[in-house]
């Protein structure tokens, strides 16, 4: 099977994610230390996954003007892989959590109570579950036609959801994250020109990564899709 360079580069990139993450040096903050590199992990993959939805959704939009049902097995198979992206980097969030902000040790410490009601952890949670109902919702319709309109419909909604509850509602209240004032990691104020020589080359390989697992559950769905068509004629 050929590889093609967008695969390639998504390794490469990945590649020099994981050793320059290791190997560059990153600035001296107390609160952080050397967990500021999983930056190129965490903030990396949920940017990712907000590429990934976006993909999504424009074939939800495209199926609803033209009633192809490729593009609804598009729009389900991107947003899987970009709640799979999104579940990474809340897991990756809650370990820099730990080590962070639950740590007595950490001048950011505080109580696990005040974790908890952390406006973006429950932003991210719900925006997640969000998503999720949208598989539970295509489980529950056995019609392929009306299960695409629906969930191309519910897919729009579920966009339209990340959007206050990843970026708007936690910047209004109180938060231990970063970036109240912008987006973290975007702002030059966060991250020094060092972290961005890796930051941005992270973001694109593991889009790139996300884009390579959803064409191949793309090619895996419309083979099974074309082998029931050929056993029901």
């Amino acid at each position: 099977m050929q590889l093609r360079w967008w695969k390639l580069a998504a390794i490469l990139l990945l590649t020099y994610d994981v050793v320059g993450g290791l190997l560059l040096p990153v600035p001296e903050l107390s609160q952080l230390g050397e967990t500021i590199r999983n930056l190129y992990y965490h903030v990396c993959m949920w940017f990712s996954m907000m590429i990934l939805f976006t993909v999504s959704i424009v074939h939800s939009v495209k199926f609803l003007r033209t009633g192809d049902l490729q593009h609804d097995i598009k729009a389900e198979s991107f947003a899987g892989v970009g709640t799979f992206m999104g579940l990474l980097g809340y897991a990756t969030g809650a370990i820099w959590a730990s080590y962070t902000w639950a740590d007595p040790n950490n001048p950011a410490y505080a109580s696990f109570g005040s974790i908890m009601r952390e406006p973006k952890l429950i932003g991210a949670a719900i925006a997640l579950l969000v998503y999720g109902a949208y598989f539970i919702l295509r489980s529950s319709v056995t019609d392929m036609d009306q299960r695409a309109r629906v969930s191309a419909v519910y897919n729009i909604f579920a966009y339209a959801m990340l959007f206050p509850s990843i970026w708007i509602i936690p910047r209004l209240l109180p938060s231990l994250h970063p970036g109240q004032e912008g987006n973290p990691a975007l702002n030059f104020n966060d991250i020094d020109s060092r972290m961005r020589m890796v930051f941005y080359p992270a973001v694109l390989g593991w889009t790139l990564m996300g884009t390579w697992i959803a064409t191949l559950v793309i090619r895996y769905k419309l083979l099974n899709e074309k082998k029931w068509n050929t056993y029901e004629k």
